[in-house]
């Protein structure tokens, strides 16, 4: 008798876990998968996406110290990091010009002689990088009214 109720238990358990996990990946299937920023394929994006006066001046090393720049702006405005949004309740703005200020800074800091031109060009290729990938425009309509 102790052997047909451990066999049932066990297939019970079977049953419950195997339910849950076909759930989930229904779920997971209908979801549209995370927006993922990779750095290093931003860096070659953006090298192939600036234009070619930009292109012959600066090395993708310098196209990475650049976006290491725009991150780190980004990571104190409180836009979304490693994953995590910010705790922002409301949406977060970021203007060109104030992005590009902040770029130029670190540059002059680090001695690094980037133009505006430069850095512009730069974070506009950025911004096409960020949209081909989806994690920027338009804001989505989801829920039953749609």
């Amino acid at each position: 008798m102790g052997i047909v109720l451990g066999v049932l238990a066990v297939a019970a358990v079977f049953a419950i876990a195997a339910i849950v996990v076909g759930r989930e990946a229904r779920r997971l299937a209908t979801k549209a998968p995370g927006r993922v920023f990779e750095f290093e394929d931003a860096v070659t994006w953006v090298c192939d996406h600036v234009g070619p006066e930009v292109a012959a001046e600066l090395s993708p090393d310098d196209v990475r110290r650049i976006l290491n720049w725009h991150l780190e702006f980004f990571r104190i405005k409180g836009v979304s990091s490693n994953g995590h949004t910010s705790d922002a309740d409301h949406p977060v703005v970021v203007s060109g010009a104030e992005t590009v200020d902040f770029v130029l800074m670190k540059a002059e800091a680090a001695g690094s002689p980037y133009t505006p031109a430069q850095i512009h060009a730069v974070l506009d290729a950025q911004m096409g990088y960020l949209e081909d990938i989806g994690a920027v425009g338009p804001v989505e309509e989801t829920g039953p009214d749609v």
